[in-house]
């Protein structure tokens, strides 16, 4: 019975469920989940709309401003350190294969911020860090 009883705790524990009432947190299982913070890059009035992990090196954020009706796009490493190649794309809809606004280039902590007016339409977004990509397409319209 003891032996069962462990068992079944050391199940519950690796799917996070509760045994006591209390919910076991485990730690990221990879580094792949590690999300980088967002810190306002795109200044005031802008909040966080979307956002997809660039592998474990970092994420790219999609803001809206609904006073202005703009985006903004900014690409942030999980951790900062010796300049490394960045990228930031965003334009309306997803024909094409060129981004409407675009920022390239080797920096140590985020790429961006770049913005595109796109009230009530959706759009496509990217962010690249050292060739490992995060990006939607035609998502957050209206």
């Amino acid at each position: 019975m003891k032996n069962a009883l462990r068992k079944t705790a050391a199940v519950a524990l690796a799917l996070g469920i509760s045994v006591s009432g209390v919910f076991a947190t485990a730690a990221p299982a990879s580094a792949a989940s590690a999300i980088a913070t967002y810190g306002n890059e795109c200044g005031s009035g802008y909040k966080v709309v979307n956002h997809r992990n660039i592998g474990s090196k970092g994420t790219v954020f999609l803001t809206y401003n609904s006073s202005n009706g703009n985006n903004c796009v900014v690409t942030k490493r999980v951790s900062t350190g010796t300049a490394v190649l960045m990228e930031a794309g965003l334009k309306i809809g997803s024909s094409g294969n060129h981004y409407d606004k675009y920022e390239a280039g080797h920096f140590t902590s985020y790429a961006g911020p770049i913005y595109l007016s796109a009230a009530g339409k959706c759009v496509s977004w990217m962010g690249r860090i050292s060739g490992t990509e995060g990006k939607a397409t035609d998502t957050n319209c209206g």
